[in-house]
Parts: structure tokens; sequence; C-alpha cells
């Protein structure tokens, strides 16, 4: 047996190339270091995040971190959340063309009855003649969010009780050291540090800053991002029969030659990228305005296109986007849509968020959104899950009918709270919405997929509901958004008749009764359907009388108040006919 195990550790990596800033890293960087540690035998594990965000994976879904993976000597790894970007399927594809075992111990697949993506509930290793076990945990909190996965089709199991199996389980197979290789965030790796004795080390990912601490006696280490830092941790046996460890943080600079071998496959991945350009994605059945003059001032069929693909992706309410986010300013013609035209209209990577929002504050950020109409600026918003009027003779910031917003077909409610799906450079408060940047965050960039790789799965879930391709996993990106499949669930769980028929199991009526909601989409021919409106004075009047007698307000009147008083302030509208 050494005297001395190295483990070199490193998680959430993205970008394959070296960046412009320091530590400039890059796959390159890190093989050399890897290389010059080779004396020492090291055991390299990885902790997940590998197959998304990039601009490369845009073209590749990740797949250029095979070789990759591959050829830097992983050991194991465990999945993490930006590696079910582009569904479970492809996952599991990836994870079978890598020369290593990924790790899911605490996420059961209901619908394949076994361990999600096919994961290993744990792994054995004799290295440097000693038996290590490897378990991988996660945390609930980004599972609940995948967008390519209904959360009912999974079972978690919290990583408490899965960990203190596991190690009493690899205890008793004789494993002299047990390593968590965990995606999550450092509180949960401090709670599960602090309750699972049987662990002795935790190797964690999903937070990107560089940490080390201990809980008790015990290391949690947390080694950057991107292939610009890793640890190499070095654990020697005491005479107690306690693992002494001591851990060096290793910053992969400009200093640090680039690997010839690995540079060639860098290489190679980055020339490849052009073939990548005419993938095709699907068939749109008519013409996509993306003008700037349309985009920028008026509800466009683009605009509905991508935000309903966004309210889908993600258990928000409504979502909003700026139509700076639209770049190709022309009609994209009815035809094959290729990857190049997904780039042409969102050339960059935009991280999505979900935030949780005042009725209020959505009224405020729609204010801003028309605040410069009829100016053509990026701040105009495109919507999905809302529907508002806005009138541009009024003054910037009395514009919007306030009262006539419409949020998942409810009038808007000033002092309730929404989930407000957005990017996260609109909810940082660019573009002047400042309204949303103080905003709680329900699900962070890091959990959301980001607005081109939503894109490219209703593509790929079109397919699979017309037949076109097949889905061997069971899961896929929704077709519809999660609310609107709530709030039928909801109705079922009501009607105790169907639950309890017994050739008609809960699940089964679920996923029959969301497909019927899916059958009645046409999903690649987006329209304008009035959910942004000119409110002028004779459609303010027409449906003001619409709304039930003993509640009708003068809407100017409110308008002309709206300066001395909150929103927030004014009464509420019950449903009616959407305008």
């Amino acid at each position: 047996m050494s005297e001395v195990l190295t483990i070199l550790h490193f998680n959430d990596v993205y970008n394959i190339e070296g960046q412009k800033d320091e530590p400039m890293g890059g796959a390159a960087r890190m093989q050399t270091y890897i290389k010059s540690q080779q004396g020492l035998d090291p055991l390299l594990l990885f902790s997940g995040d590998a197959l998304n965000p990039s601009l490369m994976s845009i073209f590749f879904k990740g797949d250029q971190m095979i070789p990759v993976l591959n050829k830097l000597g992983v050991a194991a790894a465990v999945y993490g959340n930006h590696d079910f970007d582009f569904g479970v399927d492809h996952l599991e594809e990836f994870a079978d063309q890598c020369k290593f075992p990924w790790l899911m111990s605490n996420v059961k697949d209901i619908v394949n009855n076994e361990p999600l993506a096919r994961g290993e509930t744990y792994v054995i290793i004799d290295h440097g003649g000693i038996k290590i076990g490897l378990i991988g945990l996660v945390e609930e909190e980004w599972i609940d969010t995948l967008s390519t996965i209904d959360p009912d089709d999974i079972m978690f199991v919290d990583y408490i009780q899965a960990g203190t199996h596991l190690s009493n389980l690899l205890r008793q197979q004789r494993c002299e050291l047990i390593v968590a290789l965990t995606h999550m965030r450092v509180p949960n790796d401090k709670r599960l540090a602090e309750n699972v004795p049987g662990i002795d080390i935790i190797l964690g990912g999903h937070d990107h800053e560089y940490e080390v601490f201990k809980v008790g006696s015990k290391y949690v280490v947390k080694s950057g991002t991107d292939f610009r830092e890793m640890s190499k941790i070095s654990l020697k046996r005491s005479s107690e029969g306690q693992w002494d460890v001591d851990i060096e943080r290793v910053e992969l600079d400009s200093c640090i030659e680039e690997d010839e071998d690995m540079k060639a496959v860098v290489k190679d991945r980055l020339s490849s990228v052009d073939e990548k350009m005419d993938t095709y994605l699907g068939h749109m059945n008519v013409d996509m305005d993306g003008k700037f003059s349309s985009v920028r001032t008026q509800e466009t069929n683009l605009g509905n296109f991508v935000c309903d693909i966004m309210l889908t992706a993600t258990k928000a309410d409504c979502a909003i986007l700026n139509s700076g986010t639209f770049r190709s300013d022309r009609i994209h013609l009815k035809g094959d849509f290729k990857i190049r035209d997904l780039l042409t209209i969102l050339p960059l990577v935009d991280n999505c968020v979900v935030i949780k929002v005042t009725g209020a504050q959505l009224v405020q950020a729609l204010e801003n959104g028309v605040s410069k109409y009829p100016v053509k600026e990026g701040r105009f918003p495109q919507v999905a899950g809302l529907s508002f009027g806005f009138d541009p003779t009024r003054p910037p910031g009395q514009r919007v009918g306030g009262q006539l917003v419409k949020v998942r077909g409810e009038y808007i409610d000033m002092e309730a709270h929404y989930r407000l799906a957005t990017k996260e450079y609109v909810a940082l408060g660019k573009d002047g919405y400042d309204v949303l940047k103080d905003c709680e965050i329900v699900v962070s960039a890091e959990q959301c997929a980001a607005l081109s790789t939503m894109v490219q799965n209703h593509f790929e879930s079109v397919a699979i509901h017309q037949g076109q391709i097949k889905c061997r996993s069971g899961h896929r990106q929704s077709l519809v958004a999660l609310t609107m499949r709530d709030d039928l669930l909801k109705m079922l769980h009501a009607n105790s008749e169907i639950e309890e028929e017994e050739n008609h199991p809960k699940r089964l009526v679920r996923q029959e009764s969301i497909h019927c909601l899916e059958m009645e989409q046409n999903f690649l021919a987006p329209r304008v359907d009035g959910r942004i409106y000119i409110l002028t004075e004779e459609r303010r009047h027409v449906m003001q009388s619409m709304m039930p007698s003993g509640l009708v307000r003068n809407l100017s009147t409110v308008k002309e108040e709206a300066g001395s008083q909150s929103w927030s302030s004014m009464s509420q509208v019950p449903q009616d006919d959407a305008p």
C-alpha cells in the first residue's frame, strides 16, 4: 500500500479552450499539470457539470467534453444539474462514451426503476493498494428545476439518508476510504458532513468559488471552475487509523504550458464548429418576425415562440424577455430551422432565472418595458403567461393599464406574489428593469438551462412528440407550461372517480392528460395572439364596461392617481374574459 494517496479533484467545467484572463486555464493546461503528477499515481475525480452551458455546447450538446474527460484520465464523476440540460437520453449516450463511471446515488428514475440517467449507486476502486468507496450525492433544490425531467417521474432520497446507508454498506465491503462526490451548495455539504460520520471527505461541485473548510475533522473541498483551478489532496493514514489530509490549491495559469495532444483535441473541436452550423433542428410552419422595428415595439410571433418555450422550461407563472435579446433583425422564413438560424437570433449564452415578484413590481417592469415607445429600444418586453395593454399617449410610467394586466388568465393582484422567468441580465436591473434587481431569486442561473438550450430542447421534444425520433428514457422537456400542467393535475386530483379506476393508475392518467394537452398545441407555428396591445380610450371603456357592476373603476382616474399612490393600493378586479 502506498504511504500517501493523491487525489486530484475538479468540478464545473464548461469551456475547453483557455480564457483571456488569469488563470487562463483550459483543458490543455490541466492535462499538463496532471501529467506532472504522474509519479504520485493520482486518482482524478470530477464533481459534475460538463455538458453545458458554453457556446460550443450549442453545437455539440456537450459532446466536445467526451475526448477531453477521457484523455484527462477521470476515474469517476457525479452528475451535475447542467449535465441534464440536453435531456436524459443524450446524457446516457454521453456517459456510455466515457471511460469512467458516473454516479447518482440518491435519485431514482421511477419510469425505469433505476438510478437517474443510469448512474451508479456506488463504485469501489482499488487504487495504490487502498480500497476506496465512492458515492455521488446531489441536492433536491436543483433536481426540482430540471427542464427536461418531470419531478413527478423521479424519487429523491435525502443525501443524509443515502450517505449513511451507503457508507455503512461500503464499510461492510471493507472500504478503507469513503469519498462523497457531491453537486450541491455549501450549506448542504456542511449538513452532509455534520450528519454522516461514515464519509471521510467530501469533494463538491455546483459552487464555482474555490473553497476548503472543515466540519469537525472532515474536509469539504470545492475546486473552482472551468479548468482554471483544481485541488491536489494528499491523504496519509495516521497511527490512530485516521486520515491526515493536506490540500493544495492549484491555479492553472499561463505559466503552465499547454499539453500538445490535448491542445490538438481542443483545436479539432473548435474547427468543427462551422460544420455544425447547418444542423437541422426542425421545420417552422410560419415566418417569424425578428425585425427590430417589430420586436422592439410590439408583440411578435418570434417573441411569443421563445417566451413560451422559456415558460415551459421553468415552473414560472409568467415570463418577460427584453427584446434586445433577439439579434437577427430579419424575417425568418418558414421552412427548415437550423442551428445557424438559432444563433442568428440568440447569439449569446443567455442565462435565465426565476424570481419572485409582486403584482405591483410586475406592472412596474412592464411600465419600464414600454417607457421609451415608439423608440426601438431593447427594453421593450416580449412576454408569456401574461397579457397587458399600454397607452403610448400617456407619460412614461403611467402607460400600462395596471388593473387589466392578466397573469395565467387572472386579473393581476398587486399584492400577490408571482414567479417570473427572465434573463439574469434583466433580473440584475439592466435595460431599466431596476424594480427587479432586489427580487428574491427562486431558481438561479446555475439551476436553469441557457435560453438557447431551452429552444433546442423544444425542437427535440416536438420531434419526439411527432414520432420523428424515439425517447428511450421517457424524459424530455415539456411542451406545455408546467403551471398549466399543475392546474390540470389539481383538477385530476379533485376527480376521485378517475383516480380510483383500477385500470387507470394515477401516473398513467396524469401522463395521458398531459399528452392530450400537448396534442392541442401547434408547436412550430407561433402566432401573435393579443398578449400585448395598444390600450386606446375606446378599448379601455369597452373593457371597463365588461367588469362586474359595483367594481367598475374609471381607469383614467386610476391612472391620474398613480403618481400619488402605489399600485398595490388599487382594488382587485375579478376574472373576466381576456381582452
